[in-house]
C-alpha cells in the first residue's frame, strides 16, 4: 500500500459483528472475566444495568478488526484505543449488533504512519468513542 495513495476522510471499510450469549461466555473463558454481568440478568439488574452487557475489550477487540481486515496485517497496528461510552446490551434470546466503519483520520508522510478513525455503533448508539488506530506502513 502506498501512502501517497491515501487520503484524510478515506473510507477504509466496514464490518457488522454479532454478540450473542454463547459468545459471551466463550469470550469470558478466554480471557478470564468472569464477572456475572456479562451472563446473568438478574446480576445485571442488581447492579443497576438494563441487562447483561457485552465485555467492553470484546466490543474493542472487534472493532480493530476493521482495521486489520483494511492493512491485512495485524503487526501493523502499533498503537490502539478507544473510549468506552455506552455498553453493548445482549439479549438473551438472539443478538446485538455491533457496525464498525473506519475513515483516515490523519497521515504522517514523515513516520509512515496512518492513524485510522473507528465509529462503532449499536442500537444506534457509539458505544466506542475515540476509537483510534495508528498503522506504520
Amino acid at each position: 500500500m502506498n501512502i501517497n495513495e491515501l487520503s484524510v476522510g478515506q473510507e477504509i471499510g466496514s464490518h457488522t459483528f454479532s454478540f450473542t450469549r454463547d459468545a459471551l461466555v466463550k469470550y469470558a473463558g478466554a480471557s478470564g472475566d468472569f464477572n456475572p454481568i456479562h451472563y446473568r440478568d438478574d446480576f445485571a439488574k442488581s447492579v443497576g444495568l438494563d441487562g447483561v452487557l457485552a465485555h467492553g475489550m470484546l466490543t474493542m477487540g472487534a472493532a480493530v478488526q476493521v482495521a486489520v481486515d483494511w492493512i491485512g496485517d495485524g503487526g501493523k497496528v502499533i498503537d490502539y484505543g478507544v473510549r468506552f461510552t455506552k455498553p453493548v446490551f445482549v439479549p438473551a434470546e438472539g443478538n446485538a449488533e455491533v457496525f464498525v466503519s473506519g475513515k483516515i483520520g490523519a497521515i504522517d508522510l514523515e513516520a509512515g504512519t496512518v492513524r485510522l478513525d473507528l465509529t462503532a455503533i449499536s442500537s444506534e448508539v457509539a458505544v466506542l468513542g475515540k476509537a483510534q488506530a495508528v498503522i506504520k506502513l
